[in-house]
């Protein structure tokens, strides 16, 4: 049936279709594809038949990524390395990532059936874990392709993080033949990558409210993650007075709203943006004050200045609410991302492609999620394409694109792979290398 589609876009959204539904997801009835989960065991091996199919030879490296490489005119030479990545939130949206993948793959299958080649190759990696839906860390699998794995977070202490199962990275790695040490030697060389290009749906509303298919991304909000641990007491919930409670829920309510209260003050200032996203108490029964609550906390903003002084903001409320609930709490850091710019001559060749294609100059807009080509930006340059998707809507069951747009999305890929060849041809690849 997919291949039955007529156009690249409708195949590729038909594609991204099918892997929504199990085996492809954990559970049945809603998109769940953690990292070395057999949903994304699955999609693997799909994805690879695929790349096969488009003239690709396919690996797995130590960190589970899936890589597609399609040979240059010269054997061995650097490559153009296109991604973006296969694992999604739970209850998630089937393009967040996965459009980006299947796109680059529909690129390329259009090179070769062309027997079209380049100065260069051209490598498709699909990332195993960027949304740290399984882990409570994100982008470990592309942290060790940009080969800064140890650099953000020793060895020994991300091999110990535990899923809701309680079931450690050192474990899950184990099941698929890996380790955590081992996940380093996916590592690539700074000589064999020439730049990282990634397409991925928009997950706002600029694009679709300016009846825009495409836009080019200028740069990648900063970002700040704490996982917040509280510990009151627990106690009977119909004989412990209100007076002598130290409840973390409570407490953890209270916080929440200051959390709130902090980004809606910031305004439109930088783009800043506070959530929680998930809180977890303990034990969790309907008759228990609650003795311990974990919740985590993401800030992001344009820039480096707006989102610390959020960050202090926030941290200072939590614990003078902490002091006065007489709650005890822990603040552990799980993530800062500097801003990360996308590289000016590949935006224009960016612009230009996506000129060519839809006929209106490129709209730039700046990245307010987060992405793999924000760990890709310290090791190679990194240029972005956006795609409308309806409403702004992401992380949802809801996401939806049209696959005009995706149509759009490929030949836009296409047109700036080419411009690329002859810029790098001019250059001799000194601008990118």
């Amino acid at each position: 049936m997919v291949e039955a589609e007529t156009t690249p876009g409708e195949r590729a959204v038909a594609r991204c279709d099918m892997l929504g539904e199990p085996p492809f997801s954990d559970d049945v009835g809603l998109l769940y594809r953690p990292w070395l989960g057999p949903g994304f065991i699955a999609t693997v091996e799909a994805i690879s038949n695929w790349m096969r199919q488009a003239g690709m030879t396919v690996r797995q490296d130590a960190a589970a990524n899936l890589i597609g490489r399609y040979e240059g005119s010269t054997p061995d030479a650097p490559a153009l390395l296109f991604g973006s990545h296969l694992d999604s939130v739970r209850d998630g949206g089937r393009y967040d990532g996965m459009l980006g993948v299947i796109a680059a793959l529909e690129v390329v299958a259009g090179f070769h059936e062309r027997s079209e080649r380049f100065p260069f190759a051209i490598e498709i990696v699909g990332f195993g874990d960027e949304e740290g839906s399984r882990f409570p860390v994100t982008m470990l699998t592309t942290r060790a392709i940009a080969g800064v794995l140890e650099e953000d977070d020793p060895v020994a202490a991300f091999a110990e993080l535990r899923d809701v199962d309680g079931v450690t990275v050192e474990q899950a790695l184990a099941r698929a033949g890996l380790t955590p040490r081992g996940m380093t030697a996916a590592k690539r060389s700074r000589n064999d990558i020439l730049a990282y290009v990634e397409a991925h749906i928009e997950q706002g509303p600029v694009l679709e409210a300016e009846g825009l298919a495409l836009g080019v991304v200028s740069g990648i909000a900063a970002q700040r993650r704490f996982e917040i641990r509280l510990h009151g007491m627990a106690g009977h919930a119909g004989t412990m007075a209100m007076s002598l409670r130290r409840d973390a829920l409570t407490a953890a309510a209270e916080m929440v709203l200051a959390i709130e209260r902090i980004g809606v003050a910031g305004g439109d200032r930088d783009g800043l943006v506070t959530t929680v996203g998930s809180l977890r108490t303990w034990p969790g029964v309907t008759n228990v004050v609650p003795g311990n609550v974990t919740f985590t906390i993401d800030a992001r903003a344009g820039t480096l200045a707006t989102r610390d002084r959020a960050v202090e903001e926030i941290l200072a409320a939590l614990k003078e609410i902490s002091e006065r609930r007489n709650v005890g709490i822990e603040i552990i850091p799980r993530e800062n991302l500097n801003p990360s710019p996308c590289d000016p001559g590949l935006m224009a060749l960016m612009e230009t492609a996506v000129e060519d294609v839809t006929g209106q100059p490129a709209r730039v807009l700046v990245s307010g999620a987060g992405h793999d080509a924000m760990i890709m930006a310290r090791f190679a340059p990194i240029v972005m394409l956006f795609i409308r998707c309806e409403k702004g809507i992401s992380h949802n069951p809801a996401e939806a694109v049209l696959s005009a747009d995706v149509d759009a999305t490929i030949s836009a890929l296409g047109r700036f792979v080419r411009l690329f060849a002859e810029d790098h041809s001019r250059t001799q690849g000194s601008q990118f290398s």
